[in-house]
């Protein structure tokens, strides 16, 4: 009894050891389990935590060893184990507060670069012959530019609101020129706004310019015919002085429009700023008074000062206006095509350049009976003898012209290029045309194509524009306002009038659309027997995606007429 006293106590005491304690427990479990004694649902989930741990505790391991092996000797032997853990925890941290300062740096790197990009300007930019514009996701639209690309951008070439005239007294002044503004009435609206440009440069007077009578249009008409004087002297009088008439102290006025030596003559075309201070003033300073001609495209775009073109601007956009009775017609005329249907609707205008004359004068080759051609060679060898010659040479060089998009398009080609765009039947088109070569013959298939086509003449009554056949460049400006307010303007041949409106409608937000085809592209598209409608459609789509008088970007020699972007418009 004794023994066996002396025996279970020393169990006892072996069981209450720590060790032996979960090894008993240990061994209680797995008998337990063994036994059947542990719910059977409960198993896969004791198993699988286990499995989890020792995976855990596994891979912790191996890290630990890892970067142990990758420190240096002499850092390991000072090291014990517990100092390991510690300085491995330590360094991983660091590691981690590394990567997430690297990640901030570059944020902070980019943020400038997010923030220019997403307050970008809407702008297109060329390269090569190439356009490419910002994406929108605005669906497309058969009548107005994407609304994106009317928010980039503001007229700024207006005068301020507190003018300070810089203008010195009259007695002070370089001397007055003068100038004949030649051809019809946007060319000479051009040489206006030269004219005022060059006075600044000079800082002289500007003596009100002639419109000079022009041997196609036969139009003998005075500034005052046509524009508001009153208005475009006012406007202008911080910036140019400007005179009705010639002093009254210059006794000789036949002198100053016959007299070689009254006029410089020797101005180059698109001549930059400093020409006129070192070879015209001198001139004007000697004799007072002095007129410039030939003064066709006698000042250039980027050879001048930004404010000399910003004031270009000014005269185009806001000092020249048409007399009231003109704008006034202008509008009667715009109304009624916006309700031919009954109910508001929008109306495209189209400037179709296909008169004789520009017929002629182009020398492309077009669709007719050998008799047309054969009168068509005659007018050219009377009109333009020169480049005529003998005729030999002209099939190659029309050929030459329409493959480089220099030929006027054909009524009939208009039709076709506007129904691929996507442009219903009912489209109600204003039609600003001469005569058309060819009459109704050459309109049919335009006219089939889009019945709803319309002139001035029958918008409105034979009394109605009795007041405006006095002169020629009247009707020319009804048309020009015509145009400048439709919802879509097309051009279809270059040109003072096409590209001052689409420059007008491009200062004016870029909302309306101003479609420039592209004749060298559709030169090829036309001349392709086995191209189907399909892909011609698509050819034109994609084409002219770009081509209706959106914010482009100005590049060297640029026309400032047409884009006046960069010197007259900011951001907005």
């Amino acid at each position: 009894m004794a023994e066996l006293r002396q025996s279970v106590s020393m169990g006892t005491r072996a069981v209450s050891s720590p060790v032996k304690r979960d090894d008993t427990v240990s061994s209680l479990f797995s008998s337990d389990i063994a036994g059947g004694s542990v719910d059977d649902g409960h198993r896969p989930i004791a198993r699988g935590r286990d499995r989890n741990r020792d995976r855990d505790h596994d891979r912790d391991k191996e890290a630990h060893r890892s970067f142990l092996l990758r420190l240096p000797n002499f850092i390991r032997s000072f090291l014990s184990p517990d100092d390991r853990r510690a300085y491995f925890l330590l360094t991983s941290h660091r590691v981690h507060l590394a990567f997430l300062a690297l990640l901030l740096l570059i944020g902070l790197v980019s943020l400038p670069y997010l923030w220019t990009s997403l307050n970008a300007p809407y702008l297109c930019i060329k390269e090569g012959i190439t356009l490419h514009c910002p994406k929108t996701r605005e669906p497309s639209s058969l009548w107005e530019n994407p609304h994106s690309s009317t928010t980039s951008w503001k007229p700024c070439a207006e005068r301020s609101e507190k003018p300070i005239s810089d203008i010195p007294p009259e007695n002070e002044t370089n001397g007055y020129i003068f100038i004949h503004a030649e051809g019809g009435l946007n060319q000479q609206r051009i040489a206006i706004c030269n004219a005022v440009a060059v006075a600044k440069i000079m800082n002289a007077t500007l003596i009100l310019p002639v419109l000079k009578q022009d041997q196609i249009w036969k139009d003998q008409t005075k500034l005052e015919d046509i524009f508001d004087v009153d208005h475009f002297i006012e406007y202008l009088k911080d910036d140019v002085r400007i005179v009705r008439d010639i002093p009254d102290w210059f006794t000789d006025k036949v002198e100053l429009f016959t007299s070689i030596r009254r006029t410089v003559k020797n101005i180059p075309k698109y001549a930059p700023a400093h020409f006129y201070i070192d070879n015209v003033l001198p001139r004007i300073k000697e004799k007072k008074i002095m007129a410039l001609k030939p003064f066709v495209d006698r000042l250039g775009y980027d050879n001048v000062p930004p404010e000399i073109n910003r004031l270009r601007c000014r005269v185009n956009y806001h000092a020249l206006k048409f007399l009231p009775e003109i704008e006034e017609m202008a509008d009667l005329l715009a109304v009624r095509m916006r309700n031919r249907t009954g109910s508001p609707n929008p109306y495209m205008a189209l400037h179709l350049r296909f008169e004789k004359g520009m017929v002629g004068l182009s020398f492309c080759d077009f669709v007719g009976t050998r008799e047309e051609k054969a009168m068509m060679a005659a007018y050219r060898q009377k009109e333009w003898p020169r480049r005529y010659k003998n005729g030999s040479h002209l099939w190659q060089l029309a050929l030459q012209k329409r493959k480089e998009g220099r030929c006027p398009l054909e009524p009939g080609e208009v039709a076709v290029i506007l129904r691929a765009m996507g442009y219903p039947k009912e489209t109600q088109i204003y039609v600003a045309s001469g005569q058309v070569y060819g009459g109704q013959n050459r309109m049919a298939p335009l006219r089939n194509m889009f019945p709803n086509l319309v002139t001035k003449e029958e918008l409105a009554s034979t009394d109605e524009l009795s007041g405006f056949r006095k002169h020629v460049t009247s009707l020319a400006a009804l048309d020009f306002l015509v145009c400048l307010k439709s919802d879509v303007f097309v051009m279809t041949h270059g040109g003072n009038f096409a590209k001052l409106i689409i420059g007008a409608r491009r200062y004016l937000g870029h909302r309306l659309k101003s479609i420039k085809p592209d004749k060298g592209l559709m030169s090829k598209s036309f001349g392709d027997p086995y191209m189907g409608w399909a892909s011609f459609v698509e050819d034109v789509v994609i084409t002219h995606q770009t081509r209706t008088g959106l914010p482009e970007e100005t590049f060297p020699n640029y026309d400032l007429w047409e884009n006046p972007l960069t010197p007259c418009m900011c951001r907005a």
